[in-house]
């Protein structure tokens, strides 16, 4: 005959309850034992009956085993609590950041020119500061690239009459060869003052703001 499928609640009759109580208080403890013999585990039981009388089953000594669940269970909360306070700062340092970038877009904005129409006196005295601290920032930085480029085109200019003499030197040029590549090269130098001046002009130009 199949055994029925057991309902999981509380066993109504007094005299079954204790039966069971029995029976399956016994089976436990013995699957408690064979756990530890089986799996070198360390084991313990406590049960209590509804008469409050205690069954217990330890593969070690019972208060070492304790001792040992409630130093676990102190430093499992005490791991929790550090784990959730790391949670809680870096939910902080999000929001930060995210409010430091929201501020960024928009002072971002208003330097393009949007959104200022809501902007008090000081505010836009501010942008105006911004906006100006930027341009000499950035006429700085061109009069610069100008100055390296003119000192570039100088350095060519005397490597190239350098060139210009040795030529002249190893090939023997007559008179009216030299005088030819001298001018050849007196108009390429007239080319570059040129550009040195041009150039000169825009930084002094860019300075001057």
């Amino acid at each position: 005959m199949v055994r029925g499928k057991i309902q999981m609640r509380r066993i109504e009759n007094a005299t079954n309850r204790q039966v069971t109580f029995s029976k399956r208080r016994n089976g436990l403890l013995k699957k408690a034992y064979e756990l530890s013999v089986l799996c070198d585990a360390e084991v313990a039981v406590i049960i209590f009956s509804q008469r409050g009388k205690l069954y217990e089953f330890s593969s070690n000594d019972m208060q070492k085993t304790i001792q040992r669940y409630h130093k676990h269970a102190r430093e499992v909360q005490i791991n929790n609590y550090e784990v959730e306070q790391y949670m809680q700062q870096l939910k902080l340092e999000s929001a930060n950041m995210a409010k430091k970038i929201e501020l960024l877009e928009d002072s971002q904005r208003k330097l393009l020119g949007h959104g200022v129409s809501s902007c008090s006196i000081e505010e836009l005295q501010e942008i105006d500061g911004q906006l100006e601290r930027s341009l000499r920032s950035i006429r700085a930085r061109k009069a610069q690239l100008y100055k390296e480029q003119i000192g570039q085109l100088k350095e060519k200019e005397r490597l190239l009459l350098e060139e210009n003499a040795k030529l002249c030197e190893k090939e023997g040029l007559t008179q009216g060869s030299n005088t030819f590549v001298s001018t050849l090269i007196l108009v390429w130098c007239k080319a570059v003052a040129a550009i040195i001046g041009s150039r000169k002009s825009s930084c002094n130009r860019l300075l001057s703001r």
